[in-house]
C-alpha cells in the first residue's frame, strides 16, 4: 500500500512538471516567438506574417456618416487605446466618439487569425453603419477577384470610384479576394451586410466593409462579431542583390545617441546605468529645466546655486550632463518649459487649449534681452561647476508648441540673437535649427535657411522621427543639411510618440522590427549624424522588469534593446557608404570607416528568408561576421563568412536584423 502511495505521489509530480513545460513552451515564448497578426496599438491590423512575410492590407474600425460622405475610424493618436497580450491573443480597448470598443486577436497559426469585435453604443446614434474595414493595397490586388458566398464574384478593376460615395452593397459569411499573388479570406460566423467601394482620395485601393451595428444605434445597445482570417500568398524568396560603392563615400555617422531627459527618479537611474554600461552611446540630449532654474524674474540664478539653493531638478540634469561629458559624448542641452515671467499667459496654456489644436506659449517679446541672459547663465554655470559646454542649444519642438512655440520667423530671429549672446559670453555652443516635433514640418526651418546671418551660429540641424518619414520629406531634410553643410541629427527617435499610454506594445516583434525599419532608412536616405534615441531612461524604455511599466521580474533587455544595440557596433568616425539594392522589402545602411578599413553593413529584411549577394566590398576585406536579431535571437553571432572577389553570399533570416562586421568590431 505504502508502495502504490508513492507510486501516485510520483506520477502527480511528475504530471505537474509536465503541465508546468506545457504552461513554459506555450505561454512564456509569446514574448519572443510568435507575431503573425501585425497588430497596431489602435486596433488597426497591418497585415499577417506567413513566412515571415507580411501580407498586407489594414484593417480599421469605421463609424460611417449617413450617405456614406464621411468616417471616422481607429488610427494612430486619434483615440486613447489600451493595449494588451496574453499567451497569443491581443487586446485593444478603444472608443470612437460614442462607440465603445473591444478587439480581440489571436493568432491561430499558418496565416490565420481569429478576430473578435465587441461593440458598445454609449448615446442614440443615426448613421450609416458601424463596420470592420479592410484596405486591400492596389498593388496586391488591383487584379484581384473577390467572391461573395451566396453573392456574386467581381473584378477587382470594376469596381469605380462613385461620385456619390454609395458602395456595392451584399450579404455573405464569407468573402475571398484572390490574385495571382494574394489570398485574403473573411468568414464570420453570422451572415451579414458588406460594402464595397473605392474611396474617393485619389487611391485605387479596394475597401471592404463589414457591418457590425446598423443605421439605428440606440444606447446600450451591443454588438459582437467573430471572424476568422486567413492570409497567404507567394513568398517573395528571389535573390536580393547589395552594390557597394566606397569610392564616393557620403556624411559621417557618429553612433546611436540617446535622450536623457529625467522624469522617474525611482527608475530612471538603473536604466540609464545599463543603457550606459552595454551600449556605445554617441551623442547625447539633457534638459535644462529652466522654470526650476530661473522662476523668480528679479532673482539671480547663478547667485541662488552659488549660495547652495540649487533646485533638485536642475542639478540631476546637470549631473546628467556631466556623466555624459565624462565618457566624451558630446550633448544637446534642450529647453521643454519656461518660467512663468518669460512667457506671454499662463503656463498651463501648454495644455489647457491642446483639444483646439493649440499648443505650447509664446516668449514675452519685451523680455527678450533678460530671456537671452537667464538661460546663458544657465549655460555658463554648466559649463564653470560642472565642466561641461554644450555642443548645441534648442527649444523642444517649438514648431508645435512642447512647450515654447515659435513661428518659423521668430525661430530665426531667436537663433541669430540668442547665439550671438552666448558668443558675447565665450561659450562655443551653437544653436540648433529645428528640433522639430516631426518630419512633416520642414516650412518651420526655411527662413532660418534663408537667413545668411543666422549661419554663423546653427551647428546642427534636428526633426524627431514620430511623424510622416516618407523618402520625400526625409530627402528635404537631407537637403538642407546638405545646403547648410551642417550635421542633420534625429533629436528623437522612435516610431510612435502615444505609446507611453500602451506600454506593452514596447515589447511587440512589430513594434521593434518598425523602429529598427526607420532607423535603416533615416540612416540610408538622411545620413544623420546621429538618432537619439527616446529615451535611454525609463520613458518609452528599452528594458523591461523592475517595475518599469509594471512589469515583474530583473531588469532585462528587450527586442529593441538588442536592435540599437547592434546598431551601435557601427565603427566611430564612419561614412555612411552608397549602395544599391534591387529588392524593395530590403532595407539597408552601410558605413565605412575607411582609413581604419571597418565596416558594417546593416539589413532589414521584412520578407521571406532569401539568398543575398554583397558586392563593391573594398580589397583588405577578407571576412564578415554576421549577427541577429529577430524575435527569437538577441543579437547572436551566427557566422563568419569569406569574402571572395570583393564579394560576400549569405542567407537573410525571415523579418530579422542582420549586420555584417569587419572582424574586429566583432569582439
Amino acid at each position: 500500500m505504502m508502495y502504490n502511495k508513492r507510486i501516485i505521489i510520483r506520477s502527480f509530480h511528475n504530471l505537474i512538471v509536465f503541465l508546468l513545460l506545457i504552461v513554459v513552451l506555450t505561454v512564456k515564448p509569446w514574448q519572443k516567438a510568435y507575431g503573425q497578426p501585425e497588430l497596431m496599438a489602435w486596433g488597426n491590423l497591418t497585415g499577417i506574417r506567413v513566412e515571415g512575410q507580411l501580407m498586407k492590407f489594414e484593417s480599421s474600425i469605421r463609424i460611417v456618416g449617413k450617405g456614406w460622405k464621411s468616417f471616422s475610424m481607429t488610427a494612430m493618436e486619434k483615440q486613447h487605446p489600451k493595449y494588451e497580450r496574453y499567451g497569443q491573443r491581443q487586446i485593444v480597448t478603444t472608443a470612437i466618439d460614442s462607440m465603445r470598443l473591444i478587439e480581440t486577436i489571436e493568432d491561430k497559426g499558418n496565416g490565420i487569425i481569429n478576430l473578435n469585435v465587441n461593440t458598445i453604443a454609449d448615446r442614440d446614434t443615426s448613421i450609416e453603419g458601424i463596420f470592420l474595414c479592410f484596405d486591400l493595397p492596389e498593388k496586391n490586388y488591383s487584379d484581384a477577384t473577390i467572391k461573395v458566398f451566396g453573392g456574386k464574384t467581381l473584378a477587382a478593376k470594376n469596381i469605380e470610384e462613385r461620385e456619390d460615395g454609395k458602395p456595392i452593397k451584399m450579404s455573405t459569411n464569407k468573402v475571398v479576394v484572390e490574385s495571382a499573388e494574394r489570398q485574403l479570406s473573411i468568414i464570420f460566423k453570422n451572415k451579414a451586410r458588406i460594402f464595397l467601394r473605392k474611396e474617393i482620395v485619389g487611391s485605387s485601393n479596394i475597401q471592404l466593409y463589414i457591418e457590425l451595428m446598423g443605421a439605428k444605434v440606440k444606447k446600450g445597445q451591443k454588438s459582437e462579431r467573430n471572424f476568422t482570417v486567413k492570409a497567404s500568398g507567394e513568398m517573395q524568396k528571389s535573390p536580393v542583390n547589395i552594390k557597394l560603392n566606397v569610392k564616393n563615400p557620403g556624411r559621417k555617422f557618429a553612433g546611436l545617441g540617446g535622450n536623457f531627459r529625467l522624469q522617474n527618479p525611482k527608475s530612471d537611474p538603473q536604466v540609464i546605468q545599463y543603457c550606459m554600461d552595454n551600449l556605445r552611446v554617441a551623442w547625447g540630449r539633457v534638459e535644462m529645466p529652466w522654470n526650476f532654474w530661473h522662476p523668480e524674474e528679479n532673482a539671480d540664478p547663478m547667485a541662488a546655486a552659488e549660495a547652495g539653493n540649487l533646485d533638485p531638478h536642475v542639478r540631476a540634469a546637470m549631473e546628467m550632463a556631466q556623466r555624459l561629458t565624462k565618457k566624451g559624448i558630446p550633448i544637446v542641452v534642450t529647453d521643454w518649459s519656461a518660467p512663468a515671467w518669460a512667457i506671454v499667459g499662463d503656463p498651463r496654456d501648454a495644455y489647457r487649449f491642446r483639444s483646439q489644436g493649440i499648443y505650447g506659449y509664446q516668449l514675452n517679446k519685451g523680455k527678450m534681452d533678460k530671456i537671452y541672459k537667464s538661460i546663458g547663465d544657465y549655460l555658463v554655470y554648466l559649463k564653470q561647476n560642472y565642466g561641461v559646454e554644450a555642443s548645441l542649444f534648442s527649444f523642444n519642438e517649438s514648431d508645435l508648441g512642447i512647450n515654447i512655440r515659435h513661428t518659423g520667423e521668430e525661430h530665426a530671429s531667436f537663433i541669430k540673437k540668442m547665439g550671438a549672446y552666448l558668443a558675447s559670453r565665450g561659450l562655443a555652443t551653437k544653436m540648433l535649427l529645428g528640433d522639430n516635433s516631426d518630419a512633416t514640418t520642414y516650412d518651420f526651418i526655411y527662413p532660418a535657411m534663408n537667413d545668411p546671418e543666422t549661419y554663423p551660429y546653427i551647428g546642427a540641424i534636428s526633426f524627431h522621427s514620430w511623424r510622416g518619414c516618407t523618402t520625400e520629406i526625409l530627402q528635404k531634410w537631407a537637403n538642407a543639411a546638405k545646403k547648410m553643410n551642417i550635421p542633420l541629427m534625429v533629436g528623437e527617435g522612435s516610431t510612435d510618440a502615444a505609446a507611453w499610454q500602451y506600454p506593452q506594445i514596447f515589447e511587440e516583434e512589430s513594434f521593434a522590427l518598425n523602429e529598427i525599419n526607420l532607423y535603416i532608412r533615416l540612416c540610408s536616405v538622411c545620413q544623420p549624424i546621429s538618432i537619439l534615441q527616446w529615451q535611454l531612461t525609463s520613458d518609452y524604455s528599452i528594458l523591461v522588469g523592475d517595475g518599469i511599466y509594471n512589469t515583474v521580474g530583473k531588469l532585462r533587455p528587450t527586442q529593441r534593446f538588442w536592435n540599437l544595440k547592434q546598431l551601435s557596433k557601427t565603427p566611430e568616425n564612419s561614412f555612411s557608404i552608397p549602395f544599391t539594392c534591387n529588392k524593395e522589402d530590403i532595407n539597408c545602411a552601410v558605413f565605412g570607416n575607411i582609413a581604419k578599413g571597418e565596416y558594417a553593413i546593416h539589413v532589414v529584411n521584412n520578407g521571406a528568408e532569401c539568398d543575398a549577394t554583397i558586392s563593391g566590398i573594398p580589397s583588405g576585406i577578407t571576412v564578415f561576421d554576421v549577427y541577429i536579431t529577430d524575435a527569437k535571437t538577441n543579437m547572436k553571432k551566427t557566422a563568419s563568412i569569406p569574402v571572395e572577389n570583393g564579394q560576400v553570399k549569405l542567407m537573410l533570416h525571415p523579418a530579422s536584423f542582420m549586420s555584417l562586421f569587419s572582424p574586429c568590431l566583432s569582439d
